[in-house]
């Protein structure tokens, strides 16, 4: 018998590789998108596709009803700038929907459900790498979301049965590897993007918040995940899950990172183009270094990501950019 998988938001950057990768392990996909980020032309023949919004609790009810074997939920809101300033929008998505999203699959047979959760959820570093043991207290609405999501499934697994795995992304970036993605974000609010976009003539420039902080450059370093390794850890989380692993969250990320100037460098030494910027202020609430300790993932999903160098992550995502240039 097929397996079976609903990805919520299944049509947007991440989801479109996250249901790849499913489908070409075998899984049958189902996607529920709305379409509001997603991208149409990332929905593949044979996947099942319905044009809805999750907030739609009927619609949600009956297709959890049909007892998917996982759930993977990807259909949030996801600008940390946007949630300062719209708050209510983010908690109805985030924290409201979410919630519906528990009590439904409480009520149904799917009971085993990967979040996409954020490194968000813990704020300014106290000591790096940042592991899965450091304090929780985010410093924008938006990571406040996901760790009140993280909050309400420890209760759910609890009281309800529901098995899931919280995947703390750090920064997801590259393009599928042999270009079988082909939708782009919409609006990305993200810097390798950003830089693509600059670089191929569909924003003037990008700007660089802060040359002052303490790093070799001078400008904020992160922690950079190929998705495609992303979208593996999803199947790998659920595979745990299904062998009976305990309900965990872990982070994603390499353990390395990379500075605004380094990714401008690899970017014009990939395309051999200038990527025009300007450098402007510090943002409030921006770190000068972030980056993970992954080594639980590495122990409970046997994760071993292959595809996230900086040169692969630029070259995949230039690739997908290109076109438009």
């Amino acid at each position: 018998m097929n397996k079976s998988i609903l990805i919520i938001g299944g049509a947007g950057y991440i989801g479109s590789h996250v249901a790849l990768e499913f489908q070409r392990q075998g899984w049958e996909i189902t996607i529920l998108d709305d379409l509001s980020s997603g991208c149409e032309e990332n929905l593949r023949p044979d996947y099942r596709f319905i044009h809805d919004s999750f907030l739609n609790r009927p619609l949600l009810k009956g297709l959890l009803q049909e007892g998917f074997d996982g759930v993977i939920h990807l259909a949030a809101k996801k600008a940390a700038g946007e949630s300062m300033l719209k708050p209510e929008l983010y908690s109805e998505q985030n924290i409201m929907g979410g919630l519906g999203l528990l009590e439904e699959m409480a009520a149904s047979p799917s009971k085993n459900l990967i979040f996409s959760s954020s490194a968000a959820v813990y704020g300014d570093p106290k000591y790096l790498p940042l592991d899965e043991k450091h304090p929780t207290l985010p410093i924008n609405y938006y990571g406040y979301t996901k760790l009140c999501f993280e909050e309400n499934l420890k209760w759910f697994s609890q009281l309800k049965g529901i098995h899931y795995v919280a995947l703390r992304y750090f920064n997801a970036a590259g393009y599928h590897m042999e270009g079988a993605i082909t939708g782009l974000e919409r609006n990305p609010a993200n810097l390798i993007p950003a830089v693509m976009e600059a670089t191929a003539g569909l924003r003037d420039k990008i700007l660089v918040f802060g040359s002052d902080y303490p790093t070799p450059d001078g400008t904020g370093t992160r922690d950079y995940i190929h998705v495609q390794d992303l979208a593996l850890a999803h199947l790998q989380a659920l595979q745990y899950l299904q062998k009976g692993g305990d309900s965990t969250s872990v982070n994603l990320g390499m353990g390395r990172h990379h500075s605004v100037f380094d990714i401008i460098k690899m970017t014009e030494k990939i395309t051999g183009r200038k990527v025009p910027y300007e450098i402007v202020e510090r943002r409030p609430g921006d770190a000068a270094e972030m980056y993970a300790d992954y080594t639980l993932a590495q122990k409970l999903l046997a994760w071993d990501p292959q595809h996230s160098s900086l040169e692969q992550i630029i070259s995949s995502t230039w690739k997908a950019y290109q076109h438009k240039a």
